[in-house]
């Protein structure tokens, strides 16, 4: 009976959000301290098991598209990674030019302010086994190794280890993480910061729901130029997959939807056949656009320090560490946590903050993902034509081998 009740992550992380809102303003500080001492060791784990997650799943992600091979793989690899960066940039410029107009300056010094006073009972250090970039050259290496090499006990160990990590997530941090945001925030509403984090959110959410709208737009535009081809048109014929994704909240169960779609907009079979999953792993503008934007916006807010160099590196390694997203319970904020950290320097607590934002529109990142699927396999379908076709020729259905 119980298993038939179960309640998404986004409704256990808003109720969590709500309750701990609700009940800091009266409840007594030992009880707040409790939480911030669950909280301490909750982030400690987090540290020391985010190498690891990188480690394992970005190996893995790595041996499995370089099991494949070609120039249709290197050419929507290429443009995949482009767009997902591009998407980072957009986030980028915009909120420098925009998000410092929209947080008021006491809503900034409310959430700047440290919290008086209240402290966890006790704090247990678990340093992490190795470095986050030491963790991803790391996955670099062996992923390369079990792809090109002949080594099938080290393609099993690197799987194994994928499997023991997204056990661990799955049972151990995504149930905790509502937890672990009802103490945030009942810890915020304590200080008295969470209105001007409330604020600070509405205005944000609503920013990045306009720009996913404009990137997609600027996707199918370039995509309609290539082809030659109404944009709108064909973006309206992806709507079915942005729909699904919005619903789902999965870009691997949209496949089907965004197969059918691109198939739909004219692209060849064999083309979409290996064009729509590849993408499902690899490209992840939406996700990109929410995370940049939300850690901009987090800085401003904290009056920390950024600049275009900062977030350079930010962005070329984010779009790397996030094609371990789809295997992640959750989204691509588990993965982009250590990037968040080891290279913006993120607390724990503007880690808390920037999985509640981001999971809170975790939909709408996942359906601008699948929704550009379609556009690189527009592209893609007008670059590489099939074995079957002559250079003028219009889409076919032939498989073709990467």
């Amino acid at each position: 009976m119980l298993s038939r009740l179960r309640i998404g992550l986004l409704p256990r992380i808003l109720l969590a959000l709500v309750l701990g809102i609700s009940l800091g303003g009266f409840v007594p500080e030992a009880f707040v301290r409790f939480f911030l001492t669950l909280n301490g060791l909750f982030a400690h784990f987090l540290d020391f098991i985010i190498p690891l997650i990188i480690l394992a799943l970005v190996a893995e992600a790595i041996g499995s598209i370089g099991h494949q091979a070609g120039r249709m793989l290197l050419l929507t690899v290429a443009i995949a990674y482009g767009s997902t960066i591009f998407s980072g940039y957009l986030a980028y410029f915009t909120g420098v030019s925009i998000f410092p107009r929209l947080i008021e300056g006491a809503e900034a010094s409310a959430i700047a302010a440290p919290a008086e006073g209240l402290q966890p009972y006790f704090s247990l250090e678990l340093p992490p086994v190795m470095g986050v970039m030491t963790a991803l050259v790391l996955a670099f290496v062996l992923g390369l190794a079990s792809a090109h090499l002949s080594v099938p006990t080290l393609r099993g160990l690197i799987v194994d280890m994928k499997e023991v990590v997204t056990k661990v997530i799955e049972t151990v941090i995504v149930p905790l993480l509502p937890l672990y945001i009802f103490g945030i925030f009942l810890d915020m509403a304590s200080s008295g910061k969470v209105l001007g984090v409330l604020l600070v959110f509405i205005k944000i959410i609503g920013v990045i729901f306009v720009l996913h709208i404009g990137l997609l737009l600027l996707q199918y535009t370039v995509a309609g130029f290539v082809v030659r081809r109404n944009p709108l048109k064909l973006l309206l014929t992806m709507m079915p997959a942005y729909f699904t994704a919005l619903g789902t909240s999965s870009s691997a169960a949209t496949i089907p939807v965004t197969l059918a779609g691109a198939r739909r907009n004219g692209v060849s079979e064999g083309i979409s056949a290996f064009v729509i999953p590849l993408c499902a792993t690899i490209h992840l503008s939406g996700s990109m656009l929410k995370i940049v934007s939300c850690a901009l916006a987090l800085i401003l807010v904290s009056g920390g320090a950024y600049d275009l160099g900062l977030f350079t590196q930010f962005i070329l390694l984010l779009g790397i560490t996030m094609v371990a997203a789809p295997g992640v319970p959750g989204g691509a904020i588990m993965a982009a946590l250590a990037v968040l950290a080891s290279v913006l320097g993120f607390t724990a607590e503007q880690q808390a903050l920037m999985i509640s934002l981001y999971i809170t529109m975790d939909s709408f990142g996942t359906a601008c993902n699948v929704t550009g699927d379609g556009a690189i396999a527009l592209v893609i379908d007008r670059l590489i034509p099939t074995p079957s076709e002559a250079p003028a020729a219009g889409p076919t259905t032939d498989s073709i081998d990467g």
